[in-house]
């Protein structure tokens, strides 16, 4: 078979990673690999390469020399070639096949929908635990068929796949623990519980940017579909519906969940959004992103059942009652207005008078006296002012600075202020 033209993955490799462009580097990750037997390619000894090979968008076609390959990678366990133009599997395959110790491999982008992948050749991925098919258009038979041979695979990567149905493998994958397949057109329930049918071992389930409508499920059937689920990511799903929300808790493992940009939280504040999902949600430590620490839950469930209180009983939902059992039930929050006093009644006393007065609590202590000016008949330049607050225990304060505000003092109904002439 003709090798494809294009660049070939070892062109790639040598021209990257030489020392004029890659400098030896010391560091996590990084190395500089010598293969122990003098076979091979005469730049062998040349190449700086680290164990994390990040190859993409470099216009790789085809393999290469599969020997210089193997002399090479020996070493490398995450490799790149995202964006690049690899459309053959068996391409592929030579270059994955001699990489012995490669656990994650990132093919995102590459026309690969255009070439079919047999078993023999996706045994040569049997070592992979970590795989990303982003936007690679990869058939639902080309994932079933690497499921059959990666018998290792923990985590997968589908997204951007234009996927409408999921078609389910004839055989289960035990290994695999993530599954984001994220931006495809999942909109119906019962593609996303073929999941849990291929899945039976999921702890995290990324669904974002699906419009999935509805949760068709009984709760029975949710906890055997997904029975290890810990973490499920629904932003900017269909739902509309908090049936849909209660149905979440079936998931007999479930901890972490993510909602945002949903149809059925958009008339709420977004106080209201996360206080009603919390307290909905009773088994969940994480919401999107953010942890729910006790306090929080406990005023949460307490906002929950005030702010249902006053509905109809047919509109009440279930949890009301059981959170009512907890709590028992509660008196509406008092309204309290926080807004500082703008004005105070108090007693003005000079000499032998006393005079009962309004006085604004924004004015300053000279714009008072020039208040005063005609009532006590002094100058405010010859004018002492004290204010006595009703509950002081130590007597009167001089309002000794011009520029203060009288609210700063506290001022409030019934209290005195005491005008009193400078002494020459």
């Amino acid at each position: 078979m003709d090798q494809p033209s294009g660049r070939s993955f070892m062109q790639v490799l040598c021209e990257k990673y030489s020392p004029e462009n890659f400098p030896y580097r010391r560091g996590p990750g990084m190395g500089v690999h010598v293969p122990a037997t003098p076979q091979g390619s005469p730049m062998k000894d040349r190449l700086n390469l680290p164990s994390v090979l990040v190859l993409n968008s470099c216009g790789i076609t085809c393999a290469g020399d599969e020997n210089e390959i193997a002399a090479f990678c020996a070493h490398v366990f995450e490799l790149d070639l995202s964006d690049n133009k690899l459309e053959d599997w068996h391409e592929v395959s030579k270059i994955v096949s001699n990489v012995p110790h490669l656990e994650f491999l990132n093919l995102s982008s590459n026309p690969l929908s255009l070439s079919v992948l047999e078993r023999s050749c996706a045994g040569s991925f049997a070592g992979v635990r970590k795989l990303v098919l982003n936007n690679s258009k990869a058939s639902w038979e080309t994932v079933h068929t690497i499921l059959q041979e990666l018998p290792d695979l923990e985590e997968l990567f589908l997204c951007l796949n234009d996927y409408e149905t999921v078609s389910c493998s004839p055989v289960c994958c035990q290994s695999l623990k993530l599954l984001h397949i994220t931006d495809n057109n999942l909109q119906d329930w019962t593609e996303i519980r073929k999941l849990g049918i291929m899945f039976p071992s999921l702890d995290t389930l990324i669904l974002a940017n699906n419009n999935l409508t509805t949760i068709e499920e009984s709760e029975d059937s949710l906890a055997r579909l997904f029975p290890n689920l810990r973490s499920i990511n629904l932003h900017k799903s269909g739902l509309h519906c908090w049936e849909d929300i209660d149905k979440l808790n079936s998931f007999p493992k479930l901890e972490e969940v993510k909602l945002l940009g949903i149809p059925l939280l958009q008339s709420y504040t977004t106080e209201e959004r996360r206080k009603l999902l919390i307290a909905r949600l009773p088994s969940i430590t994480k919401l999107n992103g953010s942890i729910v620490a006790d306090g929080e839950r406990e005023d949460s469930e307490r906002f929950f059942i005030r702010y249902y209180m006053d509905f109809p009983e047919e509109e009440v939902p279930f949890r009301y009652h059981e959170l009512v059992t907890k709590y028992g039930k509660l008196e509406p929050l008092a309204v309290v207005d926080l807004r500082p006093q703008s004005s105070a009644k108090v007693e003005v006393h000079f000499q032998d008078k006393v005079e009962e007065m309004s006085i604004r609590l924004d004015q300053t202590v000279a714009e008072l006296k020039k208040h005063l000016k005609t009532v006590v008949q002094l100058s405010t330049s010859n004018m002492l002012l004290f204010y006595l607050d009703q509950e002081a225990p130590f007597g009167p304060e001089e309002m000794k600075y011009s520029s203060r505000v009288l609210h700063s003092y506290g001022i409030r109904d019934g209290d005195k202020i005491y005008v009193e002439p400078r002494m020459k």
